[in-house]
């Protein structure tokens, strides 16, 4: 209903236009044109000031009643993700000044300098002087932004941190698979071709390398509160890409190329949930690139726990080797006092049927 009240109102606001559009040609054609262009030049004019007033007004209210739905308000929930948090506020200090005041001088211009009897338009056609000063300061400022830009993009994508722990993540359409090395703290190796997924093997790796075999697979990431991650970013199908909105990261997923960056989470899940009041409160892993149609569910499932806490969680994953072959699971091997019993009972069996054919 509010949407159709919306578009009714839109829609009724360009037929009114419309409308005094018509009429004011009807009035030109009785008043003589002359008289006419000179009443709409200042009806113009007039109406350009209050569509800056209006506009200005529009900007601060879109402003009050949105900016508490956006990501800033909270800051983000990585130490490195503050540097980002730091370039887009120097950003939009910069662009909203740029903006408020050039768009103030071309509405109030088109007002002040209306056409009038005694007045007369000055011929500017150049000056050095003003050609250096919009070209020198722009290209300094953004020569600025860029050089932080790049000292941050460097930061995030170099070496990490020795203590940092590292995730494989993976994407395929449409979820994301993450790895976590065993207790070697080594990837095993895998192949493409290796891919399987009907038989436990997803991520296509190489069961006879035995660095590997200790290697766990989930569904959801678990990082570790204060303890830097290294991401190492891959796709097995087309190009996605890793959105890490709350930690301020992105890195593009492509096949046969793996990509990484690496970050420190500031705040676990359940202070976030704190933070931001909101107990349902998830780090989200979302795909920032067109990947197909599913691309809109593409979504993954990070907790940020303590070091207690993921070291338990941990203990209680099964690698990728057992789950694809169950039957070396020590887990799932007899104990051995039961078949000790169960040897001794057959050889008891034999011996009572052996007495009774005696």
């Amino acid at each position: 209903m509010t949407m159709f009240l919306t578009i009714a109102v839109i829609v009724l606001i360009f037929v009114v236009i419309f409308q005094i559009a018509k009429a004011s040609e009807y009035v030109a054609v009785l008043k003589g044109a002359e008289t006419s262009r000179k009443q709409n030049n200042k009806i113009n004019g007039f109406l350009m000031l209050a569509f800056l007033v209006l506009g200005l007004i529009g900007v601060w209210y879109c402003n009050k009643e949105l900016y508490g739905k956006t990501l800033l308000p909270h800051g983000s929930a990585s130490v490195e993700g503050e540097r980002v948090d730091s370039m887009l506020w120097v950003t939009l200090a910069l662009t909203g000044l740029v903006f408020i005041l050039t768009q103030v001088l071309l509405f109030w211009f088109a007002y002040k300098y209306q056409e009038k009897e005694n007045r007369k338009a000055h011929f500017f056609p150049h000056s050095n002087t003003l050609e250096l000063i919009w070209t020198i300061i722009p290209a300094v400022t953004l020569t600025i932004l860029v050089v932080i830009g790049l000292r941050n993009w460097f930061l995030f994508t170099g070496e990490p941190p020795k203590n940092a722990m590292v995730v494989e993540v993976t994407g395929r359409q449409f979820n994301w698979m993450y790895r976590y090395p065993g207790k070697d703290g080594t990837f095993g190796k895998k192949y493409f071709r290796n891919i399987d997924d009907a038989n436990n093997n997803p991520l296509g790796l190489l069961w006879d390398d035995a660095m590997g075999h200790d290697d766990v697979v989930a569904q959801t990431m678990y990082l570790v509160k204060g303890r830097p991650v290294k991401l190492i970013i891959g796709s097995r199908d087309v190009v996605h890409d890793v959105g890490l909105p709350q930690f301020r990261m992105k890195m593009d997923a492509v096949p046969g190329t793996p990509t990484t960056l690496w970050f420190t989470p500031k705040y676990t899940t359940k202070e976030m949930r704190e933070i931001t009041g909101n107990p349902n409160f998830v780090y989200e892993l979302s795909c920032d690139q067109m990947c197909g149609n599913g691309h809109y569910s593409m979504k993954g499932s990070i907790e940020v726990v303590d070091q207690e806490e993921f070291d338990v969680w941990m203990a209680k994953q099964k690698s990728a080797y057992l789950t694809a072959f169950p039957d070396k699971d020590p887990a799932n091997a007899k104990p051995a006092a039961d078949s000790t019993k169960t040897a001794a009972v057959k050889t008891e069996a034999t011996a009572v049927k052996s007495t009774a054919k005696m």
